[in-house]
């Protein structure tokens, strides 16, 4: 169940590396300002999503096929990378670039990745 919370964060770090490009383009700053916002709101998903899974998978370790650790390590790499790419976005203008733009396209694979992975994990285990 917690893979389609997972799946609520790609929107908001997708917004984010838009708006990065958009700054990119532009060097305006609300577009840096929006980036900011959206990568925080991607973690406040991602954060909560990754320790339910911890807990699911301690809980039900026994039962569990290897695919959840999988699932698992993706949402904590997700969630650090995540994380490094709030502290760059923390920073003034183009301090930012291109760090910021390429760890926000990191970000949004990763999260795509885990997703799909625990998609995957949950239609397996329900079917």
């Amino acid at each position: 169940m917690h893979a389609l919370f997972a799946l609520s964060s790609v929107p908001l770090f997708l917004g984010a590396l838009l708006s990065d490009w958009a700054y990119a383009g532009s060097q305006e700053i609300q577009w840096l300002n929006f980036a900011a916002w959206l990568n925080a709101g991607g973690l406040l998903i991602a954060g909560p999503v990754l320790l339910w899974a911890a807990l699911d998978a301690l809980r039900a370790s026994a039962h569990r096929p290897r695919g959840g650790l999988l699932y698992l390590a993706l949402l904590l790499i997700t969630f650090v990378v995540g994380f490094v790419n709030a502290l760059i976005h923390g920073k003034d203008g183009w301090a930012t670039m291109p760090a910021g733009l390429i760890l926000s396209a990191v970000v949004v694979v990763l999260a795509v990745a885990a997703s799909a992975s625990g998609l995957a994990g949950f239609l397996r285990r329900t079917a």
